[in-house]
């Protein structure tokens, strides 16, 4: 494949810089190594961004504890024809008037089903076919539902209506693999990222908005960032409020934080982080969203400080090369990690794993590591996959690989039935799930 060219990557910032420039992010261009330490750093800019300080009083930690040990199942949702593993769940940001909150869930039989959110209950079903899908998103202003496709697309599908033909398609370059993808939060800007194919590994980047006078439901990319991933790119997540920056994973165990505002790629580039690990997770925390986390394939955890960037302190805020051997589950144990949740009443990071058998871990994270605060049990009956958590009502939707969607809220009274028993799913689906590591292993230094 090609290298595309410095126009392409150009009209990427070009679309997505806005008339006033000082609304860029200001932070500065850095290389950091899991220790914390920078490599080759920029001259420091004028901009001082402030310090977020970590909530560990012990009275703080009870209000917490009592909170997500009060977490209870309302409804687990319906039963359905084909037994499948559920790999991703999110829910819409608008409310309809006639089905209220719907969820989107990402199942291993390669569809996207819609729930009603208080119901559970399958309202329709769309298909990537004969592509696989991978990650499922929910436009932050409409009813748009997105998903990255192994056919080279990312599909966008109305969440209303039936028909399982996508309202748009979004085509990518020639033997391009979609595996990750994400939307800004102003819904201006869709990145996706690829499998490595030949020697690249791409972001790619379209227009989202939907022109009235343009009849054509196919587009084109705006471009793509081709050098700074060295292997497949796992993982894509734009910034809760600013629609220029997004962060990237990958199985090269760099996570790139990007200002596409900017020109090129190579001046667009904020920080580079290495977790020294295949990356499986990543999201924003901090109470101005200026911190970045990750989960590795191996159950690892790193939590890095942008704010930092403009002083002498380290950025690395956390870093764990396995969570497994380093947290004190009260009762239990931990066989994996889910992923991350900042938690914005609380301003505290929150990181989610569980056990084979179902059960579901909630630890909190400061600056000292990880602390277990409650255990969710009696819900699922197998590895849990996904999960999704509500700052509106403090609700939480999990899925797993039992097939049951179930969801949680403070306090509350189950109103379905008995817990079902475990649905183990044929091996064909093997290559759609996530495999985390069994044991640990030492990890390959990256140079």
């Amino acid at each position: 494949m090609a290298r595309l060219s410095a126009a392409d990557q150009s009209s990427v910032a070009s679309f997505a810089r806005l008339p006033n420039q000082s609304d860029r992010a200001e932070f500065r261009s850095s290389a950091v190594t899991p220790s914390g330490s920078r490599v080759s750093p920029a001259p420091s800019g004028s901009l001082l961004l402030r310090v977020l300080l970590p909530w560990d009083a012990p009275a703080d930690m009870e209000k917490i504890e009592e909170h997500l040990a009060n977490l209870r199942i309302v409804k687990r949702s319906s039963e359905t024809e084909e037994p499948t593993y559920l790999l991703g769940v999110d829910t819409s940001k608008t409310v309809h008037a006639e089905e209220g909150s719907l969820v989107a869930v990402l199942c291993s039989s390669g569809s996207i089903r819609i729930y009603d959110k208080e119901r559970l209950n399958v309202l329709r079903e769309f298909s990537g076919y004969p592509g696989l899908l991978n990650g499922v998103k929910f436009a932050n202003s409409c009813n748009s539902v997105y998903s990255s496709c192994t056919d080279g697309t990312v599909k966008c599908w109305d969440a209303r209506l039936a028909s399982e033909k996508p309202v748009q398609l979004f085509k990518g370059y020639p033997s391009n693999v979609f595996i990750s993808f994400d939307v800004s939060c102003d819904d201006h800007v869709i990145c996706a990222g690829t499998e490595k194919v030949d020697d690249d590994a791409l972001l790619v980047f379209w227009d989202a908005r939907i022109n009235p006078q343009d009849l054509s439901t196919t587009k084109d990319p705006l471009g793509a960032y081709s050098e700074t991933h060295s292997d497949d790119i796992t993982q894509v997540c734009f910034h809760p409020s600013n629609p220029h920056l997004v962060v990237s994973g990958s199985t090269d165990g760099l996570v790139n934080v990007f200002d596409i505002s900017v020109d090129n790629e190579e001046d667009a580039l904020v920080a580079t982080c290495n977790s020294v690990s295949s990356v499986s997770s990543i999201g924003w925390s901090g109470r101005d969203y200026k911190q970045i986390y990750c989960m590795t394939h191996d159950e690892g955890f790193c939590w890095w400080d942008l704010n930092h960037l403009e002083t002498d302190e380290p950025i690395t805020r956390l870093s764990i090369q396995d969570v497994r051997e380093n947290i004190d589950i009260k009762e239990g144990s931990l066989d994996y990690l889910i992923g991350g949740f900042y938690h914005e009443k609380m301003d505290r990071l929150f990181v989610v794993g569980g056990t084979n058998t179902g059960r579901i871990h909630l630890m909190s994270c400061t600056t000292s590591g990880l602390t277990h605060v409650s255990t969710l049990q009696g819900g699922h009956a197998a590895t849990v996959r996904s999960f999704c958590w509500s700052v509106h009502d403090d609700s939480l939707l999990t899925g797993g690989e039992d097939a049951q969607l179930l969801l949680w809220k403070p306090a509350a009274v189950e109103k379905t039935l008995a817990k079902k028993d475990s649905l183990k799913i044929a091996s064909s689906v093997h290559q759609r799930v996530r495999v985390h590591s069994s044991d640990s292993y030492k990890r390959r230094k990256k140079q």
